[in-house]
């Protein structure tokens, strides 16, 4: 259980890291994000909405006890690594580093998996609670 909370925790830190720090400097619309934007042909207006669903993403897969929202917000990610390297492969630049994504995407969602099965004392206590209704 051990190895597979490291693993987690490694894979899923580094790609929070990664999709945390293109989601700055989208909501900042950095001037390497508009290049980037405008040699792929997208309009600038998409580049804030995109950074800001990147931090909701970032902040769904931190917060554990929702597990609906973490399923989208892993969905949303490889959705978004996939239009960019599908924008990146159309205007004919190289796609070498998306392998890099999309094997943290997939570390980390195959050990938050591992780690739902195993369950945490954190997971036990959320999904034992009682909530009157």
């Amino acid at each position: 259980m051990k190895k597979i909370s490291i693993t987690y925790w490694i894979s899923t830190g580094l790609l929070t890291a990664l999709m945390l720090f293109s989601a700055i400097t989208n909501i900042l619309s950095h001037p390497d994000a508009v290049t980037l934007f405008d040699h792929l042909g997208y309009p600038a207006y998409l580049i804030p909405f995109i950074g800001v669903a990147k931090l909701l993403g970032v902040i769904a897969i931190l917060v554990p006890g929702f597990p609906r929202i973490t399923e989208w917000a892993y969905a949303g990610f490889a959705i978004d690594i996939t239009g960019a390297m599908y924008s990146t492969l159309a205007v004919g630049d190289p796609v070498s580093s998306f392998l890099i994504f999309y094997m943290l995407l997939f570390g980390s969602y195959f050990f938050y998996h591992k780690k739902q099965q195993f369950g945490t004392s954190s997971d036990k206590a959320i999904i034992n609670s009682k909530i009157p209704v």
